[in-house]
């Protein structure tokens, strides 16, 4: 049986005069350590779960990438973040939104689906209980980063709220999705959110069946983009539908969803997605999403522009 893996960092307005050798590197290097992280796991014959974890953990660490470590600032100066993961299986999923201080999400959203009888927890209560299964907390300090604390200055005096990046307005989520030897599929999903956020705003990311989503049936999703439509469009679970129902290729399944349902929506960015039999797609209507993937007989390879 083979195994596969795919991860994005973001899509989004992704101008390459606007990024210099040694930024474009350095999200390169990132990619490749998800990819690694993940690989490590399913060559030794581990699970998809483990692996597409591992994968979200290295991005939400690498402070590129707005998740985790990297997470942009919220009105309030804070930072607020949403993870999901989901089992293929068995259909079991976990989510946390609006965290503040977890170092890493996704394995909060992974505890909340094998620790707790719910899917998802939010806020304080989600706090609490990363707390009481002793998950690793961190101080502002760990997630302040200087280009995000700008683009939170400049949306303060705009009076907007910005898609990760002011200038090149990027989506910025990471995620993973992943089959492993045993034919079993997961996905997981981890964001910051939106600079200058307010109210508590949650998007698509912690979302089952928008922002993630994974069937042994059909396929694996996880999404990046502006929420909003994802929510609206259910992408995620639309997808696995358009293949189970109505017997699409999940490359088809993902061409109508991305360039077709979304755009008319006025939705924008992109998702990656494998199916049962090891097939990855990458799909995106913006003009880059920082993704990579491999495959068992594929080595990792990584892009961020539109081929």
């Amino acid at each position: 049986m083979k195994y596969t893996l795919a991860i994005h960092g973001g899509a989004g307005t992704i101008d390459p005069d606007k990024m210099t050798p040694a930024k474009e590197v350095a999200y390169r290097t990132g990619l490749i350590n998800a990819l690694r992280a993940g690989e490590k796991i399913l060559a030794a014959g581990g699970s998809s779960l483990d692996a597409v974890e591992a994968a979200v953990i290295e991005l939400e660490n690498y402070p590129l990438f707005n998740a985790g470590r990297g997470s942009v600032f919220t009105h309030e100066g804070k930072h607020e973040m949403d993870a999901s993961i989901m089992r293929g299986d068995s259909l079991l999923a976990g989510a946390a939104a609006g965290v503040r201080g977890v170092q890493n999400p996704i394995t909060l959203a992974r505890a909340i689906m094998e620790k707790s009888e719910h899917v998802m927890l939010c806020r304080d209560g989600a706090e609490a209980f990363a707390k009481s299964i002793g998950l690793t907390f961190q101080d502002d300090d760990y997630f302040f980063d200087a280009f995000r604390h700008d683009q939170w200055q400049q949306a303060l005096k705009e009076n907007v709220v910005q898609l990760d990046h002011a200038d090149d307005k990027k989506f910025g989520t990471v995620g993973a999705v992943a089959l492993d030897v045993h034919g079993n599929l997961a996905a997981a999903t981890s964001t910051g959110g939106m600079t200058n956020k307010r109210w508590g705003r949650v998007g698509d990311s912690p979302v089952i069946g928008a922002g993630t989503y994974a069937n042994n049936k059909t396929c694996a999703i996880s999404c990046t983009g502006h929420g909003e439509y994802f929510i609206r469009a259910v992408v995620a679970y639309d997808i696995s539908c358009l293949i189970e129902y109505k017997g699409l290729s999940l490359q088809q399944a993902c061409d109508v969803v991305v360039h077709d349902k979304l755009v008319k929506l006025g939705g924008e960015g992109g998702l990656i997605a494998a199916d049962t039999s090891g097939n990855i797609c990458l799909p995106f209507n913006s003009s880059g999403m920082y993704r990579g993937w491999l495959k068992n007989d594929v080595p990792p390879t990584v892009r961020i522009y539109k081929d």
